[in-house]
C-alpha cells in the first residue's frame, strides 16, 4: 500500500479551510458586507436623511410663511430646523433592532457563530459597524436638516448660521444624540431577539414611558422624567438649558451611560444562551 506524503495531505478541502481565528477587523468586514447587502438597510438609511431633512424642511417653510402673524418670543431657528430628529430618531431605532433580531428571525445568527464562536466579539463587530454607520448617517442628517431648514427661513424671519449661539452645539449634539439612540435600538434587540419586542420596547422607553411618568406627582415627575432618552432629547435640541432636564452634555453623557451598560448586559447575555 502506498504511503500518502505530507504535501498530497495538505491537498483538497482542508487546505482551503481559513484560520480557526478572526481578527475584529476581519468581523467588522463581515459585518459591514452583511449590512449594507442588504437592500432594506439602504433603503432605511436613505429614508432618515429624507425623512429628517424634509420634516425639518416643512416646519421651517411653515414658519416662514406665518412668520408676520404668530408671536416668536425665545424663537430658536436652529432647534426649528432639527425638528426632523424626533421622526429620524425611530427610524435609526428600528435599523438597530433590525441589525440584531433580523439574523435570529432568518436563524443566520447560527451561521454567524458557527463562523466567529467568539461571541463578544460578533457583538463588538456589529455594535462598532452599525455604530460608525448611524453616526455618519447622523451627523449628515443633523447638518443637512439645519442649513435646508435656515435656507428656507428668509426675511422677515429670523435665521441662524453655524456661529450663532449654541447653532453648532445642538447640530452636533442631535448627531449625538441619533447615533446613542441606534445603539440603544440594537443592544435591547441583543437582549429580546425578537424583532416586534424589540421594537415595542423601543417605542415604549422612548415614547410611552415619558407620558406615564405625567401620572406621578410634580415632586416625583420632573426629578424622574429628566432621566428618560425622549427628554434627553428635547434638552440637546434647545437653546440654553431646558428646565427640568440635565444640561445637553451631561443628558448626552447618562444616555451614553445607558447604551454602554445595556450592551454590556447584552453581552452577557449573549454569550451565556444558546442561539
Amino acid at each position: 500500500m502506498s504511503t500518502i506524503s505530507t504535501s498530497q495531505r495538505d491537498v483538497g478541502p482542508r487546505a482551503q479551510l481559513p484560520p480557526g481565528r478572526y481578527s475584529t477587523l476581519d468581523q467588522m468586514r463581515s459585518e459591514w458586507t452583511k449590512l449594507v447587502s442588504v437592500r432594506s438597510t439602504i433603503w432605511t438609511l436613505g429614508l432618515t436623511i429624507v425623512i429628517g431633512i424634509g420634516v425639518s424642511a416643512i416646519a421651517a417653510a411653515e414658519t416662514s410663511s406665518h412668520w408676520a402673524t404668530n408671536p416668536h418670543f425665545g424663537f430658536d431657528p436652529t432647534s426649528l430646523s432639527l425638528t426632523g430628529v424626533f421622526v429620524a430618531q425611530l427610524i435609526v431605532g428600528v435599523l438597530g433592532v433590525l441589525v440584531m433580531s433580523s439574523e435570529y428571525g432568518t436563524g443566520t445568527i447560527r451561521a454567524t457563530l458557527s463562523a466567529t464562536p467568539r461571541r463578544p466579539g460578533v457583538l463588538v463587530a456589529k455594535a462598532s459597524v452599525f455604530g460608525l454607520v448611524a453616526l455618519v448617517v447622523s451627523m449628515l442628517t443633523a447638518f443637512l436638516s439645519f442649513f435646508v431648514g435656515q435656507a428656507l427661513l428668509t426675511a422677515p424671519a429670523i435665521h441662524a448660521t453655524l456661529s450663532s449661539p449654541d447653532a453648532l452645539r445642538e447640530i452636533v449634539g442631535t448627531g449625538i444624540y441619533l447615533f446613542l439612540i441606534g445603539l440603544f435600538a440594537l443592544a435591547l434587540a441583543t437582549l429580546i431577539r425578537h424583532t416586534a419586542g424589540a421594537i415595542s420596547a423601543f417605542v415604549g422607553i422612548l415614547l410611552v414611558l415619558p407620558s406615564v411618568l405625567q401620572a406621578l406627582p410634580n415632586s416625583l415627575q420632573h426629578d424622574i422624567i429628566k432621566f428618560t432618552p425622549s427628554r434627553i432629547g428635547v434638552a440637546v435640541l434647545s437653546r440654553g438649558n431646558h428646565p427640568f432636564a440635565f444640561s445637553p452634555w451631561v443628558g448626552l453623557a447618562v444616555l451614553a451611560g445607558y447604551t454602554a451598560a445595556l450592551l454590556v448586559i447584552a453581552g452577557v447575555k449573549f454569550t451565556k444562551r444558546d442561539a
